[in-house]
């Protein structure tokens, strides 16, 4: 699976799950650490846990484990799949850390085909 193939995997995985706000940004330009940010918005603290363990889970069952999760019990859980990183935050934490802002030189994605009515 290339890693937008991954991407985009996760990004349906966590529309399912009713995630808010999913985006994705292309940051291999950018960074050597990934070639994509996948960043969504839980609606509680549970929500936000749930979409994180509910995303780890699916790829299991297909094989894909992830190297590194970070911040399990915050309002931003870390989930490290290589050329993946998966940015799960509460509304709270999102607004504060503003991933979108940081990396504005990087592509955003266009996922507008991945996803259902909200």
């Amino acid at each position: 699976m290339t890693p937008k193939e991954l991407a985009e995997k996760i990004v349906k995985i966590l529309d399912n799950k009713k995630a808010r706000d999913i985006k994705v940004i292309e940051v291999r330009e950018q960074t050597i650490v990934a070639d994509y940010f996948v960043i969504a918005t839980g609606t509680s603290s549970t929500h936000t846990k749930s979409l994180a363990e509910d995303v780890e889970h699916e790829l299991e069952q297909i094989g894909i484990h992830d190297g590194h999760i970070e911040g399990r019990a915050t309002g931003w859980i870390l989930l490290d799949y290589g050329a993946v990183l998966l940015h799960v935050f509460d509304k709270e934490s999102r607004d504060y850390y503003n991933l979108e802002r940081l990396w504005a030189d990087a592509s955003v994605v266009d996922i507008s085909n991945l996803l259902t009515e909200q």
